[in-house]
């Protein structure tokens, strides 16, 4: 019989505790696991800190505490563990006190900020998924918000990736941007997703040494913005580093700093088909959460990527059998101008769904004048970025699943290069920047025959007036595979009725994060959520999540290997019980 006094558990007698091995007590909310070693008596909480199999069932030799379910070692005294994986398990005071054990139930204090964030750093370090899911609800439960695990993730992946931004950071980026459309239940799942991507990305690889700035001298922005352009140019990676990280460390205006990011990658057309650009806006959204103090070592990992991008007008599909690289530094050469007109007349413009027909269309050179028009009509820089956007959702929208399955990729990553030119556009609406729609507007082009035949858009599946029942529809179509057109229906009807909008979107962040979903798949959620926010309650607004829906459902389901470590932190975090206490009852027992 267990009894308490003064806020202590009798345990019970020194020789009944050496008989028996162990004993396990309960006080303050805790299951704690009594062990006797050399002279003394020591505790622990009873639940392996992995994954919360009894250590009272483990073995204590030479002062090591093993849990016999992934032989996780501990130190008994201290609770410390030799397996990074396991984390400590926390330890409890005990007292002998005329041959009679006491434990104090109170846990030794920690600093639970410090300790999950001690733990992000473990989980990232050593790629290790329940760690880093732990860590998120960890934090999460000690009170911080989702810039803690944003922040610690981008800092690591700023270091331990030599090759500067890359797709894991984009990925981390785009998990953030979502939360604010996302149920609640799902935000952390997206913090964790992000950040095994990660941990997963620079596993292996070495750090990147950051670029001193210069010393103190020059602080003009039009001679860091030359420089740095031309150093681009020529693919000098180390100059343009320090130039930029020289730049921000002046104290330039960020309007300055992305003028001179976004014009070095428009200088050449189309770099990396769009990723170039990608990245960089991403770049520049992360700082958006986490703060401009950390601009050095954010946008100076995007220089590697710049430097050696491939440059459109060496591709021989810009080139033959129409010249459209060609065509395209002539557009450029009358931007100017045509802005210049445009800003003159003032005059309001709206012809976005008469723009991107033209942009579908197989005629290069009038997508291009098309665009130089509504620059001269008016179209301010943003309302060319949305509409280029539109035209490449539609691709997507129309693609027809008579293509190859990997085409679904060519169309995507239009799309979502698109989506970044419009987002840059509202941060830097410069002639420079303005560029890119050209540019991206050709690519749309070049996707024309993944448009022939073109799918017809969806009617209306007969939606019922329940919209959980809807959601439910969809997930049980994404259940299965090649649902690609139900889904679309499901999405075009759902949407008719203005108010269930939001829940569709936040359904559809579900279901893709109930996937193990890579690079593609945050992409496009992201830039489908981004396009939406500004077109609730249009026609496009609908076009644009049934392109990003189609492409999600083509896509799954996956394995959601992801999904199922995340729960299992869940259900660590609430304290159930993982482990069985005996056979299955379809199993033998022999």
């Amino acid at each position: 019989m267990v009894s308490v006094s003064s806020k202590q558990v009798r345990v019970g007698t020194m020789e009944e505790l050496k008989s028996r091995g162990c004993i396990v007590v309960s006080g303050g909310g805790h299951a704690i696991a009594v062990f006797p070693h050399e002279k003394g008596a020591f505790a622990v909480d009873n639940r392996c800190p992995h994954m919360g199999f009894p250590l009272d069932r483990g073995t204590v030799k030479d002062g090591i505490l093993t849990c016999h379910w992934h032989h996780a070692r501990f130190d008994l005294c201290s609770g410390g563990t030799f397996d990074p994986f396991a984390d400590d398990v926390a330890a409890f005071n005990v007292t002998v006190s005329k041959g009679i054990v006491w434990v104090d139930p109170s846990p030794m204090p920690i600093d639970r900020v410090e300790h999950w964030h001690s733990r992000l750093k473990v989980g990232l370090e050593d790629n290790i998924r329940l760690i880093i899911a732990k860590s998120v609800l960890g934090l999460d439960s000690a009170g911080c918000d989702y810039t803690a695990a944003l922040e610690a993730g981008s800092h690591f992946g700023m270091t331990f990736s030599n090759e500067g931004w890359g797709q894991a950071m984009s990925i981390l980026t785009c998990a953030a941007n979502l939360l604010p459309d996302l149920d609640e239940e799902d935000r952390l799942l997206a913090m964790y997703q992000g950040l095994r991507h990660v941990a997963t990305e620079c596993a292996g690889k070495p750090p990147r040494f950051a670029v001193d700035p210069l010393p103190a001298g020059e602080t003009r922005s039009e001679v860091f913005n030359k420089w740095f352009r031309s150093f681009v140019e020529v693919r000098n990676e180390d100059g343009a580093e320090r130039c930029l990280r020289s730049a921000i460390d002046v104290g330039l205006p960020q309007s300055d700093i992305s003028d001179m990011v976004f014009g070095a990658i428009t200088d050449h057309i189309y770099l990396d088909a769009g990723h170039t650009l990608d990245f960089a806006n991403k770049s520049f959204e992360l700082l958006d959460h986490i703060g401009w103090d950390h601009a050095g070592a954010v946008l100076s990992s995007l220089v590697h990527g710049m430097a050696t991008a491939r440059r459109s007008e060496e591709l021989n599909s810009w080139r033959s059998p129409i010249d459209i690289s060609s065509l395209v530094w002539k557009a450029r050469k009358a931007l100017p101008s045509a802005l210049e007109e445009g800003q003159r007349r003032r005059v309001a413009w709206d012809k976005e769904d008469d723009l991107a027909d033209v942009m579908l269309r197989d005629c290069p050179s009038a997508s291009l004048d098309a665009i130089l028009e509504a620059i001269s009509e008016g179209a301010t820089p943003e309302q060319m970025g949305s509409a280029v956007a539109y035209a490449a959702f539609l691709r997507m929208a129309r693609f027809h699943t008579s293509n190859e399955f990997n085409d679904w990729d060519t169309v995507h990553n239009t799309l979502t290069a698109a989506n970044a030119v419009h987002q840059a556009l509202k941060r830097a609406p410069t002639v420079n920047l303005l560029r890119a729609v050209l540019d991206t507007a050709m690519s749309v082009y070049l996707d024309r025959f993944l448009n022939i035949p073109a799918q017809r858009m969806p009617e209306s599946s007969g939606i019922g007036s329940d919209i959980e029942d809807t959601v439910q529809v969809l997930f049980d179509h994404m259940d299965m595979q090649h649902n690609v057109e139900e889904v679309s229906a499901l999405i075009a009807g759902s949407l008719t009725e203005q108010d269930r909008g939001d829940r569709i979107v936040a359904a559809l962040g579900h279901a893709m994060l109930r996937e193990d979903s890579g690079f593609h798949l945050f992409q496009i959620m992201d830039a489908a959520i981004q396009q939406y926010r500004e077109r609730r309650g249009t026609h496009s607004g609908t076009d644009v999540l049934i392109g990003m829906s189609r492409y999600l459902a083509a896509h799954t389901p996956t394995s959601r290997a992801v999904g199922q470590t995340f729960m299992i932190a869940q259900r660590l975090h609430r304290g159930e019980a993982l482990y069985a206490d005996g056979p299955a009852d379809d199993r033998a027992e022999n």
